[in-house]
Formats: structure tokens, C-alpha cells, sequence
């Protein structure tokens, strides 16, 4: 059990991703270095990949070894302590949360079940694909939740190419076909990687198979991509896939997946060797059994300071969070900038608690949306206020947008010096290495 010794407050932030880790570095900085609070990341993995980046991961033109964070060396550049370990229960009473026992992959127990004492919490476990319940999705589909899956979804997708590359006969049929369910940011933009993939797999050498005989579908059930996005962003969007000869279908309800194929409401099947699921999400189930309000797909319900509706000393922040969008019909949307702006709400407020302050409320501000198609295109919107529209970007400007978003990432938890170097470490790297993980 973490020592209660200590007078300073404990504040303990589950889940290191693109909110938590921002959270936990600002507040480590300036309050556990400082020893004005005992500040602990928790988190059931050992490094941190910013989640926007997984479909690069999954295509393998990013390889996560070279761009993920250590958290343990993260906490100690930062000031604050990391502990592995997947989060199972709340006492709220005792005010304790316990961590399951950690196993390694051979089974052997390697951390015992743990009890931690807090004084505020912070939960930004994010959120994971939701299957709606659908047969065979859970056992047919591949998924781009965790850095883990998104390289075993390379991992595979290296394997098909090389078994057609040296089969000695013709492809069969849809061999390497690859189908993707759910037309949002991250199935979009996995389409476009993947059909770059198609041409640098040649480049490098698995000639025997051409970049026509992979053939990518993106099924949506809405009436056309990006359903969450802007209409002009969505259109954009799909002429820049159609000139890549990506399939897209769109009004198309899946019902079933198997092994071959994914089956329509509408009497549609579409054959597929590799299968990802991209549609729809929810945040983890074990957020239910907490005590702690939740709506439908399992996030915490908090106030517009963002402490959950039921506990005042708990906050939950980015894609686990049920926040209404003050001013629009609907909860904050499940992105990146609003993990960012609520992860620095909290830092704020957990500061003026701790001055004995007046808390601020959290207002979403939506600063508009970048979607990468890879080196072919990107296309966006800005957004300075709702209330004034939006203006459409692409190209260049769209492209040099996109990057700073994980640049600016970057910045909040290493400062502009290191972010400067290891920007110019990438370029040194990229000179040397291929464009694509061959392994």
C-alpha cells in the first residue's frame, strides 16, 4: 500500500494517455517536484504511443519502438511516480483504489494485487472500439485500440504479403483484400496508409505482389464519412480516397463478420482476408462497477468542473468523461484537443483546490478537425467560434496543421528545446530507415 505517511496531498491520475500523461507531467512539475504533492501516474502498460498515431503504427509507416515514452522515465524526468498496473476497484470511503495483480506472459504473477491511497483522483482511462454486440466481430475483426494491437495488425497484415509474395502461384481471390468498418478519423485515415503500404512493399522487394491486387473498402452505416465531421470535410475527403481507388460504401449496416466476409442488412456480403473494426466506441467496462455514475457506453458522468456527479474529490477527463458541450446539443466529442483542454482544466483545479481557490468550470472549444491521408493529402477545417462557421483547408497549410498537433503534444511534456532535437533526430532517422517497419 503507497505510504500514508506523508502530509502532502496525493494525487494519482489512471491512465497515461494524450490527457493523463499531459495531466500528470504539469501537475508533477509544478506541485510534486516541488513537494507541494505526491503526484502517481497509474497505468497497465509500461510506454505511451499518442493514440491518433496508431493507425501509422498499425500500417507500419510509424514504428512505435522509435516514438513511444517511457513512463518510468518520464516520471522521473517530471516529478512524478509511476506505477504498473491495471485499475479493478474503488473505495471511495477509504478512499483507495486497488490494482489487479500484474502477469507476465509465461503467467507468472510479477506484481501482487496493490492498494493505493488518494486524495484526488483523476481517471482518463480513455475509451476502446465498441462492437455494438454484433456477431463475430469480436472474434473475426482486428482493432486499433492499444499500441499492442495495432502491431499485431502490422504484424499480420507484413505476414499476408509476404505468404502471397512467395507462394509460387496466383493469388486467390481477395487474398488481400482488406475491409474497414467505421468511416470516422481513424478508418479513414488507415485506408490512405494502407494503400501507400501497398506501393512500398513493392518498392521493397515483394514485387509478386502489385498494388491492384489489394483492394481496401471502408463500410460505413451512416450516409457518408466522417458522419461527425463537417459535411465539406467529409466530401473532400472522399474525392481524395476515390482517386486512391479506396471502395467506399456508405448506408451499409453490418450484421454479422466471419472468417471470409462481412454480411449488410442489406443482403451485401464484401469478402475480406484482414477485417479492422473502427466503429464506434465506449469506455471500458470496469468504469461501471466503480460506485460511480455512468451513462450507455460506460463513461463517468461529471460536471461541467469535471468531477464525476457523484464524488467531488474524483475527476474524470478525455474519452471516459460524459461532459455536456455547453452550448451544443450533446456531450464533448471523443478527440485529442479535448483530452488536452480538460486535462489542463483539472491541472488548474486541482491547483486552486489545493491553494484553497475556486475552481473553474470547463468549456470545450472546437478548434476545428485535420484528417491525414498519409503523403497524398490532408484536409481539415478551422474553427475560431462556432457561432462564425468554419473555414476548409487542404494541402500544404492542411498537412503542416496536422503535425504540429502531435508536435504541440510533444511540447507539453518534454518543453520546445527537447521537442526541437528530437524533431531533428526523426530527420537524421528517416534518412537512414526505411519508410515502412519491414519486421
Amino acid at each position: 500500500m503507497l505510504s500514508s505517511e506523508s502530509s502532502v496531498p496525493k494525487v494519482i491520475v489512471v491512465g497515461g494517455g494524450a490527457g493523463g500523461l499531459e495531466l500528470v507531467t504539469k501537475l508533477g512539475r509544478k506541485l510534486g517536484k516541488k513537494g507541494k504533492a505526491e503526484v502517481t501516474l497509474v497505468d497497465n502498460t509500461r510506454t505511451h504511443i499518442w493514440k491518433p498515431l496508431l493507425h501509422e503504427v498499425a500500417a507500419g509507416t510509424l514504428d512505435s519502438h522509435q516514438d513511444e515514452i517511457e513512463y518510468l522515465g518520464q516520471a522521473s524526468y517530471s516529478g512524478f511516480g509511476f506505477r504498473l498496473g491495471k485499475m479493478d476497484g474503488l473505495d471511495r470511503d477509504n478512499k483507495t483504489i486497488s490494482l489487479a495483480p500484474t502477469i507476465n506472459a509465461e503467467g507468472i504473477e510479477i506484481i501482487p494485487r496493490r492498494t493505493f491511497h488518494y486524495d484526488y483522483l483523476v481517471i482518463a482511462v480513455g475509451s476502446i472500439s465498441h462492437d455494438f454486440g454484433i456477431k463475430g466481430v469480436a472474434e473475426h475483426c482486428l482493432f486499433l485500440d492499444t499500441t499492442t494491437q495495432a502491431e499485431n495488425f502490422q504484424s499480420q497484415l507484413l505476414e499476408s504479403y509476404v505468404r502471397a509474395h512467395t507462394q509460387g502461384r496466383p493469388l486467390d481471390e481477395g487474398q488481400l483484400d482488406i475491409a474497414i468498418v467505421g468511416a470516422g478519423a481513424t478508418g479513414v485515415e488507415l485506408s490512405a496508409q494502407l494503400h501507400e503500404v501497398s506501393h512500398l512493399l513493392t518498392t521493397y522487394g515483394l514485387d509478386e505482389v502489385k498494388p491492384a491486387d489489394v483492394k481496401i473498402s471502408i463500410i460505413e452505416a451512416a450516409d457518408r464519412l466522417l458522419p461527425g465531421l463537417p459535411e465539406k470535410l467529409s466530401k473532400a475527403t472522399e474525392l481524395e480516397l476515390g482517386k486512391l481507388g479506396v471502395s467506399i460504401l456508405t448506408n451499409e449496416r453490418v450484421v454479422e463478420v466471419t472468417a471470409d466476409d462481412i454480411k449488410m442488412e442489406s443482403g451485401r456480403v464484401i469478402p475480406a482476408a484482414i477485417k479492422v473494426w473502427a466503429a464506434g466506441i465506449k469506455a471500458p467496462t470496469f468504469l461501471n462497477d466503480l460506485g460511480l455514475a455512468t451513462n450507455h457506453i460506460n463513461q463517468i458522468e461529471v460536471k461541467q468542473s469535471l468531477h464525476s456527479v457523484t464524488d467531488d474529490d474524483i475527476y474524470a477527463i478525455g474519452d471516459c468523461a460524459a461532459c455536456e458541450w455547453v452550448g451544443q446539443e450533446g456531450n464533448v466529442p471523443p478527440r485529442a484537443q479535448a483530452a488536452h483542454q480538460m486535462a489542463l482544466l483539472t491541472y488548474k483545479s486541482i491547483s486552486r483546490r489545493l491553494a484553497g481557490k475556486s475552481i473553474p468550470d470547463y468549456h470545450y472549444h472546437d478548434h476545428g478537425s485535420l484528417v491525414s491521408l498519409g503523403k497524398y493529402s490532408t484536409v481539415g477545417n478551422m474553427m475560431g467560434n462556432l457561432s462564425k462557421g468554419s473555414l476548409m483547408i487542404e494541402g500544404f497549410l492542411a498537412r503542416m496543421m496536422y503535425l504540429s498537433l502531435y508536435k504541440m503534444h510533444q511540447v507539453a511534456l518534454f518543453g520546445f528545446f527537447r521537442v526541437g532535437m528530437l524533431s531533428l533526430s526523426h530527420l537524421f532517422r528517416r534518412s537512414v530507415h526505411p519508410k515502412i517497419k519491414l519486421h
